[in-house]
């Protein structure tokens, strides 16, 4: 396991990824896991990840609502304005 995680890191050097944007990704997709895991039962995956139900309750809110503003802001900028009409 040490080898590919080694090689991940690599990865992620040469991709010039922060170290803070790193251990916010893995935190996110390591809970994420975990949540599938135990079919979204929150305190089974808090005590397995071993911690507060209440913290994994306030990381999901918070992973959830970054995923909607990250939708809301695509939406926005496919949206193209309606065309106006020549005046006369």
């Amino acid at each position: 396991m040490r080898a590919r995680l080694e090689a991940l890191i690599d990865e992620m050097l040469d991709g010039q990824i922060m170290l803070d944007e790193a251990l916010a990704e893995f935190e996110k997709l390591y809970i994420q896991k975990a949540l599938a895991r135990h079919k979204e039962h929150l305190s089974r995956t808090a005590a397995t990840l071993g911690i507060h139900r209440n913290t994994l309750s306030k990381r999901v809110a918070d992973y959830r609502n970054q995923e909607r503003l990250v939708a809301a802001t695509k939406k926005r900028r496919n949206h193209k304005p309606a065309k106006r009409k020549a005046r006369s």
